[in-house]
């Protein structure tokens, strides 16, 4: 693994006794000493602590000056509406291709002076590729390399953080603030990815290990890894790029259309303008052909990613696959999303997922498997 990159909580993760996997091109934990289940469990029940640095962050600062302007240019790549987003406030999106499939999904939080983007790791050199590319001449594109991004994330991540960061007790669910703390600013967002309350946290690399060491520090706070990370979004019922979603998979077919707001559909102010504007707005006027159902296994074998889904029992071609599967630990049930034509896309209705050569029935379900608990 030496060819990977580390973060700079590399040497804490080892000292944690965390087992590091490659990931997106950098060394990361899978799990530490708890375990995946156990790690899961906790971050729901108390709080846990997340390295989240090989994601990218981005400063896009309009070279105009107006903030506006920078929201204007993003605007032509994403089919969300960021011209109306509020100072102090953050929304989740996707840029889209010319087939109206997703090139990735990113979060972006309107500041006084920028907009300030995260990127999937895995994503991040080709998005900022593209983001020269097509807004460049707008907007100058800084990758912050000089930042680590931690998430806590649990019922007691406000409680924690507050005792570092005093005011975060005050965000709400998709706030973003600047928190001046004892050992200087802190980037804050009332976000996350496992369907728990908390926050993400932006660090200058040379105060991320103090930071997530005074974290730690609490006892209700563990360090958890990329295996419980997986199973806390699953139970949330949320995408993950390169699985749920990709190129040739469009906004409305992922049930993502709820991200794209009034003002870019079909008679809105700023109507299309994005790539692949004709299918994504055809596909909110008139339906996909196929949709992102959540499913529950009967029994207790997963349906992992990957597996064929059939209309009946015996016989008969696949009539969709599993994109996300395995057990969730908070429902104490297996859990699985994946796509069918929208025609069999029925809460309540029975598909088969075909598991060691053998189809086993699984029930169509409403996402999430879990419900959030971010604090509206």
């Amino acid at each position: 693994m030496s060819a990977l990159q580390r973060t700079a909580l590399y040497d804490l993760h080892l000292e944690l006794g965390a087992k590091m996997v490659p990931f997106a091109g950098y060394e990361m934990p899978v799990q530490y000493g708890l375990g995946v289940m156990k790690e899961h469990l906790h971050c729901r029940a108390r709080a846990g602590l997340f390295d989240v640095s090989h994601m990218g962050q981005v400063s896009l600062r309009p070279k105009s000056g107006m903030v506006e302007h920078a929201a204007i240019a993003l605007e032509h790549l994403v089919p969300v509406d960021l011209v109306g987003l509020k100072l102090g406030r953050q929304r989740y999106a996707m840029f889209t291709n010319e087939a109206g499939g997703i090139r990735d999904d990113l979060m972006v939080a309107r500041r006084c002076d920028d907009l300030f983007v995260v990127l999937n790791a895995a994503c991040k050199t080709e998005d900022i590729a593209h983001l020269h590319a097509t807004i460049g001449c707008d907007c100058d594109i800084v990758e912050l390399t000089d930042r680590a991004l931690l998430a806590l994330q649990g019922p007691e991540a406000e409680a924690v953080l507050e005792t570092v960061a005093p005011g975060v007790s005050d965000m709400r669910f998709m706030d973003v603030a600047i928190i001046d703390t004892a050992d200087g600013p802190l980037w804050v967002s009332r976000s996350g990815y496992t369907g728990e309350d908390g926050f993400e946290i932006s660090v200058p690399v040379e105060r991320a290990e103090a930071l997530a060491r005074q974290l730690l520090a609490h006892e209700a706070v563990e360090a958890i890894g990329l295996g419980a990370r997986d199973s806390l979004r699953l139970e949330a019922g949320l995408c993950l790029y390169g699985h749920d979603i990709d190129t040739g998979t469009s906004p409305v077919e992922a049930d993502l259309a709820w991200a794209i707001q009034k003002v870019r559909r079909t008679g809105g102010a700023r109507e299309g303008g994005f790539p692949g504007a004709a299918r994504i707005l055809g596909e909110l006027d008139t339906g996909a052909a196929r949709q992102r159902v959540g499913l529950r296994p009967e029994g207790r074998a997963p349906m992992r990613e990957g597996t064929a889904l059939y209309a009946a029992e015996t016989g008969g071609e696949p009539v969709g696959t599993v994109t996300s599967g395995g057990f969730g630990p908070s429902v104490g049930v297996p859990v699985s999303m994946g796509y069918v034509p929208v025609d069999l896309a029925l809460e309540g209705a029975k598909l088969w997922g075909e598991v060691r050569g053998k189809r086993l029935p699984a029930e169509i379900v409403r996402l999430p498997f879990r419900p959030s608990t971010y604090k509206r």
